[in-house]
């Protein structure tokens, strides 16, 4: 057996069935023989996004795999890949690589110097009778502990190479770990005598799946909820215990609840500082329960830290609290609090959320998409900018991996190749990005990797002909010079691409666009409705007192 076969039978025998990527590269010939379909995208940030939601919706379960060719492909595919490092996605990323005797030669671009710091493994395969260890390595980092990129560089002169004749690659182990006893006992000591506790959920629940657990210590506790980006879905957001998720722009009860808490437990988030994320007030007993030590104490001091699975630890958290508290605390007090600034909140949201104003606000196609679609059945997600700050607050998500939330790195255009991947992963849920007129500038010619692969995804894109974004800290630039100006009629464009476009003006048109982009998808096309709205800034964030 040559290298290209072997490979090929590693990826079948570790479950990988589409490995997402952009020629030229070897792998592709030798996969489709083993009957692993491979999708050509039209740049290879796209594919890396594909692979992305693929991993995330099966917890980690089936690895998103990409391969593209040395050099140029390389290059251009580095964005993608940082984007999974920031988001703690495992995937397996197979570059092409030039001639081994060429790797250190200046200009070439080598993977293994340049993907080092955003990746969690990379490594060369120097030769084909070392092929089984490599890829054991590889696959075992993507496998245990946090996610991350693992990188196995394929030079161009190794594919002719024989493997061992006792070649029997057997798929490697998965482990889980738990934290020590005695800090589960100082983590339920403190929540036992919290006064007012929150619980702030990251997306390693997501990965442990875990959202039973969640639940079960929120009623237990009487304690309020509230996600990450990442996180969110991973707590029904009508639950009484919800406060919603946290990004640059969050519900009100959010950014309270937090401010006035005695005690907070994170639990499968890092807590990383980010302009994205949560800020967490200062002043607070934070417990931290994380799968990796390097978040510990990265961003927030610890008072106890868990280090392991997130459902491990809050099964071991659960069984030293019931001694204690024997059943579910009266939680009356708590969600009257909640409810009663719910109401307020959305009371000042509702005008917007309802309007008739034409441009269109984003926010009332926002709340009439939510209020059309079934959304325990829908996985949505967001771009970055005023889509994800306008969406996040007000789409509450009943199911678990629902909600497909990113911000760390906030790349334009990232949201198209998530819903695609997620539509591959879930070919029976609805399958909705919500974009800008800047993102599609990006990918948009992705939209026909859709349509050419009958991945009939719903995409939703606010058209307000601007960066809105940017006109507060470009207000010269944009008044002399239009530098924030950008235009385009993009539901043609998707009708030029072979899916369905849409454009939408008045506000009685929205629902009925939104069924009739449905019924589309129910057909097999994909669809783009392109919504004119108004240069309308996203919700800004809470003040932050610390």
């Amino acid at each position: 057996m040559k290298t290209g076969e072997a490979i090929a039978e590693i990826l079948k025998r570790e479950g990988i069935e589409i490995l997402f990527g952009y020629p030229v590269n070897s792998i592709f010939e030798y996969v489709a023989k083993a009957g692993i379909k491979p999708i050509i995208v039209r740049q290879e940030r796209i594919g890396l996004h594909m692979a992305d939601a693929l991993s995330r919706l099966s917890s980690g379960k089936k690895i998103g795999a990409f391969a593209m060719q040395s050099g140029p492909g390389t290059e251009n595919a580095f964005g993608g890949v940082a984007q999974a490092y920031s988001e703690s996605v495992p995937l397996l990323v197979l570059p092409g690589g030039y001639d081994r005797r060429l790797e250190n030669v200046d200009p070439n671009f080598s993977s293994v110097k340049n993907f080092a710091h955003v990746s969690k493994s990379v490594e060369q395969l120097t030769s084909g009778m070392d092929i089984g260890n490599v890829f054991r390595r590889a696959f075992t980092q993507l496998r245990n502990g946090r996610g991350g990129p693992c990188i196995v560089e394929l030079p161009k002169d190794v594919w002719s190479e024989d493997v061992p004749a006792d070649f029997d690659y057997k798929p490697v182990i998965t482990t889980r770990y738990a934290p020590d006893a005695e800090s589960v006992k100082a983590a339920a000591e403190l929540l036992k005598n919290a006064k007012r506790p929150v619980l702030y959920v990251g997306q390693g629940v997501h990965y442990a799946q875990a959202w039973p657990q969640v639940k079960a210590l929120a009623e237990l506790l009487g304690t309020p909820v509230c996600t990450s980006l990442e996180g969110k879905s991973a707590f029904p957001e009508t639950h009484q215990l919800a406060l919603g998720s946290g990004g640059a722009a969050m519900p009100k009860m959010v950014r309270s609840f937090l401010d006035n808490s005695d005690v907070i437990f994170g639990i499968g988030c890092s807590f990383g500082e980010t302009p994205f994320g949560v800020q967490m007030p200062r002043g607070k007993i934070i417990i931290h329960a994380t799968l990796d030590t390097k978040h510990l104490n990265k961003d927030v001091e610890a008072r106890v830290g868990l280090i392991g699975d997130a459902g491990l630890t809050l099964d071991a958290l659960l069984d030293v609290l019931r001694k204690d508290i024997p059943a579910n605390r009266d939680r009356a007090a708590t969600v009257k609090e909640i409810a009663d600034m719910r109401t307020e909140w959305m009371a000042t949201w509702l005008p917007k959320l309802t309007s008739d104003e034409t441009p269109l606000t984003p926010y009332r196609v926002i709340n009439d998409l939510m209020n059309t679609v079934d959304v325990a059945n829908t996985i949505i997600t967001h771009d970055a900018g005023s889509p994800r700050d306008q969406l996040t607050p007000f789409w509450k998500s009943t199911t678990p991996l629902s909600y497909i939330g990113w911000g760390k790195t906030t790349q334009l255009g990232y949201g198209l190749g998530l819903a695609m991947g997620a539509k591959l992963a879930c070919p029976d849920k609805l399958c909705i990005n919500v974009w800008g007129d800047a993102a599609i500038g990006f990918t948009g010619m992705d939209f026909e990797t859709a349509v050419r692969y009958k991945i009939p995804i719903l995409s939703i894109l606010f058209n307000n002909f601007s960066m809105a974004c940017e006109l507060p800290i470009m207000e010269y630039s944009t008044k002399a010079y239009r530098s924030t100006d950008i235009s385009g009629n993009y539901a043609d464009f998707a009708k030029a691409l072979g899916g369905y476009g849409e454009r939408v003006t008045t506000p009685d048109q929205i629902i009925p666009a939104i069924k009739r982009g449905m019924q589309k998808n129910a057909e097999g096309v994909p669809v783009l409705l392109e919504f004119i709205t108004s240069q309308e800034l996203a919700q800004s964030r809470w003040p932050y007192k610390g």
